[in-house]
C-alpha cells in the first residue's frame, strides 16, 4: 500500500476554499535537504484518486440496467448523461482534479529541492521521476478537462494551468493557456526526464521505472501522432526478452478463482503487465458490479463474446447481487481503518495505470499508421494469443489480409481523429479499438480512445430512449470543478 509521507504543498488554487492572509507559510512544509527526504516526497507524486468510476459510464461500455439495479450511486447516472456534476466526494472529477493538482505540487517541491541541493548524478533519478510524474498529472487533466488533441485547434482549445512552480502564495495567478502549449509542456518534461529515470525502487510498480515510464510515453506520442516514437518507445516498455512473457496472461487467469484473479490482476510483483499502479481513495469496488449504468448483458456479449479469431475471450465474468450485476475480476477494496472501535476508516481500490499490454496495442497502431501492416498484425496476434480461449497458431494466427477480410468496408466516418487513417490501415486501426475496448473494459481507456478518435456515443435508457453524444460535442470535455471556477479559472464551454 502506498501512502503520502509528506504533504509538501497545498494547492489553494484546487484544494482551499479560504481567503485569509496566512501569518505564516501557507504550506507548512517540512524542510526537504536530503536524498531521502526527497524520494519520500515524490511517494506522493503521484494522483491518488480514481477516473474509471467517472469515465467508464461515459463510454459506449454501459449501458442501463434498470430500475431493480442500485440507483443510489449518483456519480454513475451523472456521467452516463454526460451531466456536469459539482461533487467534490472521491470518486468525482473534482476529486481527481484536486488530487492531481497535488501531486504535480510535490513533483514541484522535489524538483525545487533537487535544485536547492544543487542537482548532480545522485539527484538525477529523482528529478527524472518528478518530471515524470508532474507531465504524467498534467497529461491526465488535460486529457479529462480539455477537448482532444488536434493539432487545427489546439492553439484556441482551452488547456489546464500547467504548473511548474511550488506554491509560496494563497491564491496565484493561474490561466488555462491552450491545449497545445499544455501538450509541448508535457513533451518537454517527458524527454528531459525519460533518460533519467532508472529501476532503483524498493516497489517499483509504484514508481516510473524505464518500463512505465517509456509506457507513459508511448500513451503521449499516440496521441499527437507521432508514430516514430509511439514504436520506439513501445518497444522500450515491452524490453525483457520475448515479449509474449510481458503481457497478461488470460489463459492461465481464467483457471483461478475470483479472488485469486483479483489478487493477481493487482499485483505489484508477480504480473509482469502491470507498469505503474497507484492505490487510490476510492469506493469504486462497491459501484462497479451493482451499479445501474454499468455492463448489461448485451454489453457483455460484445465485448466479451467471441474475438476476431472466432473463437472466445478467455475473460470471466461474475455476477454480484443478482444476474444483471456483471463484473470482471480486477478491483478490490483495501479498508483502511482510522477508528477500528467506530468502524471509520478509508477505502482504498489499486488501479492500473500503465500496463505492457497497452503499449503492445499502441505500437500496433502505430504500425499501422506507417502502412507496417505485418508489422501491426503481428502484435495483433501476440495479444490474442494470450486473450482467446483455446488460441491455436496455426489456425487462428490472422494476416493483415485476413483482419481485413474480417472488417470488411469500414465506415470511414467511424473514426475521425485530427489525421486521416490511410483506407487499408482502417481494418487494422478498427481491430486494435475493438480489443483494446474488450481488454482495458473497466479500467477508462475506453473513454480515451472515444477521445482520441471522437467516436459517437449513443446511451439508451432501459425503456429505450436515445441520449447521443455526437462528434466534437463540447461535453466531451469535463467542466472544471466549481471551485477552481471560482478562483478565475475559464469554464468549459456547454
Amino acid at each position: 500500500m502506498k501512502f503520502n509521507i509528506i504533504k509538501a504543498v497545498v494547492v489553494f488554487l484546487i484544494v482551499s476554499s479560504c481567503n485569509d492572509i496566512l501569518d505564516e507559510t501557507p504550506d507548512n512544509r517540512t524542510t526537504i535537504d536530503s536524498v531521502e527526504k526527497i524520494a519520500e516526497l515524490l511517494v506522493g507524486a503521484y494522483p491518488e484518486a480514481g477516473y474509471v468510476s467517472f469515465l467508464e459510464p461515459m463510454s459506449d461500455n454501459a449501458g442501463d440496467k434498470g430500475t431493480s439495479a442500485t440507483s443510489e450511486f449518483r456519480i454513475n447516472e451523472e456521467m452516463y448523461f454526460w451531466r456536469d456534476l459539482d461533487d467534490t466526494d472521491i470518486d468525482t472529477p473534482t476529486n481527481y482534479w484536486n488530487d492531481a493538482y497535488a501531486a504535480i505540487a510535490q513533483a514541484n517541491q522535489a524538483l525545487l529541492s533537487i535544485e536547492e541541493l544543487g542537482g548532480g548524478s545522485e539527484l538525477n533519478a529523482l528529478k527524472g521521476e518528478a518530471l515524470l510524474c508532474r507531465a504524467y498529472a498534467h497529461f491526465m487533466l488535460v486529457t479529462i478537462f480539455s477537448k482532444a488533441y488536434n493539432t487545427t485547434t489546439a492553439r484556441t482549445d482551452l488547456g489546464i494551468p500547467y504548473v511548474t512552480e511550488p506554491e509560496t502564495v494563497l491564491l496565484g495567478d493561474y490561466q488555462r493557456g491552450n491545449v497545445a502549449d499544455v501538450y509541448a509542456s508535457i513533451q518537454k518534461d517527458i524527454e528531459a526526464g525519460l533518460p533519467l529515470i532508472t529501476d532503483n525502487y524498493d516497489v517499483p510498480a509504484f514508481h516510473f521505472t524505464k518500463k512505465a515510464a517509456n509506457a507513459f510515453a508511448s500513451r503521449f506520442y499516440l496521441v499527437i501522432g507521432d508514430w516514430q516514437k509511439v514504436i520506439t518507445t513501445s518497444t522500450a516498455a515491452l524490453a525483457g526478452g520475448n515479449e509474449a512473457n510481458e503481457l497478461r496472461n488470460m489463459l492461465l487467469a481464467t483457471t483461478l478463482t475470483f479472488q485469486d484473479q483479483v489478487a493477481l490482476y493487482m499485483s505489484s510483483t508477480v504480473q509482469p503487465a502491470n507498469l505503474l499502479l497507484v492505490s487510490g481513495n476510492s469506493r469504486y469496488n462497491r459501484i462497479e458490479g451493482v451499479a445501474r449504468y454499468q455492463l448489461t448483458s448485451n454489453i457483455s456479449n460484445e465485448l466479451f463474446g467471441s474475438n476476431i479469431t472466432g473463437k472466445g475471450w478467455s475473460y470471466d465474468i461474475f455476477t454480484r447481487g443478482g444476474s444483471s450485476n456483471r463484473l470482471t475480476p480486477k478491483y478490490q477494496e483495501y479498508f483502511r481503518f482510522t477508528n477500528q472501535a467506530a468502524g471509520i476508516g478509508i477505502p482504498f481500490v489499486t488501479y492500473v495505470l500503465l500496463s505492457t499490454d497497452e503499449a503492445l496495442l499502441n505500437r500496433a497502431e502505430a504500425h499501422a499508421m506507417l502502412g507496417q501492416l505485418d508489422e501491426a498484425a503481428a502484435d495483433i496476434n501476440t495479444s490474442l494469443s494470450l486473450k482467446t480461449s483455446g488460441y491455436d497458431p496455426a489456425t487462428d494466427e490472422l494476416s493483415a489480409a485476413d483482419i481485413a477480410t474480417i472488417y470488411g468496408v469500414v465506415d470511414p466516418t467511424l473514426y475521425t481523429p485530427f489525421y486521416a487513417i490511410p483506407s487499408e490501415a482502417l481494418p487494422i486501426v478498427s481491430a486494435i479499438l475493438d480489443m483494446r475496448r474488450t481488454i482495458f473494459y473497466n479500467e477508462g481507456l475506453r473513454w480515451f480512445d472515444i477521445k482520441r478518435h471522437d467516436i459517437a456515443v449513443e446511451h439508451l435508457d432501459f425503456f429505450g430512449n436515445s441520449s447521443l453524444l455526437p462528434k466534437s460535442d463540447d461535453r466531451r470535455a469535463i467542466q472544471i470543478p466549481e471551485a477552481a471556477q471560482s478562483f478565475g479559472i475559464q469554464k468549459n464551454p456547454r
